[in-house]
Order: structure tokens, then sequence, then C-alpha cells
């Protein structure tokens, strides 16, 4: 698993955990597929911020590799 902080290695259809804003202080991960790319710069700190299918926004935690 790598971390997704950055943008080039996000894309729609990948599967990746992310961290939700109210999960930051928790650190509780939500598994989910990219839908749109929030983050408009190359690289972030935290994370890259998505957009899930399920409708979820955070911050890319983890790339899951096939």
């Amino acid at each position: 698993m790598s971390a997704g902080t950055y943008r080039k290695d996000i894309y729609r259809g990948l599967l990746v955990d992310i961290i939700l804003k109210k999960d930051q202080r928790n650190g509780r991960l939500t598994r989910g597929v990219v839908k749109d790319i929030l983050t408009s710069s190359a690289f972030h700190s935290r994370g890259i911020k998505v957009r899930l299918d399920s409708g979820e926004i955070g911050r890319v935690a983890a790339i899951i590799e096939e």
C-alpha cells in the first residue's frame, strides 16, 4: 500500500482507504472507489482529497494494491 499524497497516483476507479473529516481524530479508515479528485495541487502532505462512489469525501490515506 502506498500513501496518497501525490495527485499523479490517484485516478477514477482506484480502490483507496480515506480518512473522513469526522474520523481525523480517531484515524478510522473508509474504503471505497474514487469517483472524483478534489485536490487541484500535485502534492498534499495529508493526502489528496477525493469523493468516493458512495459520495463520501476525505483524504487518501492508502492506495489498495490489487
